[in-house]
């Protein structure tokens, strides 16, 4: 294990345990919210992210290959075996999870990403806040913009240029403003990790005229 990998790993662990205290006290109103994640309340979201922490690759595999190559149903099936009876079960499950090192396939940025974006797929419409550490959305804000793998991030900043506010992150032509061609997009690093997995709610976190354009992506995204 490389040190980089170590230290992906140690965030991860961070990341879900700062996840389970925000959600420890839940009513079951609450357990029962939409999330930001496509039709999955907060609950089911969670069990997912146990699900993540739970499915090695070849188990991953015979999931895919048994639901026929149909992710959504492939996720839901896991995502039901690894929900509790009740929100508490679900939430015990997935604290036993906080520091498992397994994973599909895949660079584990890829993973740490998952519980960034699906952990801010929870609190938002709880209106619980928590900005990671800039050093973690960082490092997923450049995976997302590098690449299309688990999120259409490539795709979503293709000829834009970000510059996060808050930290270091910078991607797209020149990746400075004045620099290039592309419009410029600024703001939180969280909020361009947010857009970059496809949330539009976090559209309005961001500013300069290639907002405009994230925001005609995302919708196409969503038809």
């Amino acid at each position: 294990m490389t040190a980089d990998t170590a230290a992906v790993l140690a965030e991860t662990r961070d990341e879900r345990a700062a996840l389970a205290d925000d959600l420890a006290g839940l009513t079951a109103a609450q357990w029962a919210t939409p999330s930001l994640c496509d039709r999955w309340t907060v609950e089911e979201t969670v069990a997912h992210l146990t699900a993540a922490a739970s499915t090695g690759p070849w188990r991953w595999m015979r999931s895919v290959l048994g639901a026929r190559f149909d992710f959504a149903l492939h996720n839901d099936r896991r995502l039901a075996e690894h929900r509790g009876a009740t929100p508490a079960e679900t939430l015990a499950r997935f604290r036993a999870v906080i520091g498992s090192t397994t994973s599909t396939w895949g660079p584990k940025q890829a993973w740490l990403g998952e519980v960034v974006v699906h952990g801010e797929d929870v609190r938002r419409p709880l209106g619980l806040v928590r900005v990671p550490p800039v050093a973690v959305t960082t490092e997923v804000a450049r995976f997302f913009a590098s690449r299309d793998f688990t999120v259409a991030g490539r795709t979503v900043a293709a000829g834009l240029r970000l510059a996060a506010t808050d930290g270091p992150f910078r991607a797209g032509e020149g990746a400075g403003e004045g620099a290039g061609d592309g419009p410029d997009v600024t703001g939180p690093t969280l909020a361009l990790v947010m857009v970059l997995a496809g949330r539009a709610a976090h559209l309005d976190d961001l500013e300069g005229p290639g907002v405009a354009t994230l925001r005609e992506r995302l919708a196409d995204q969503g038809r």
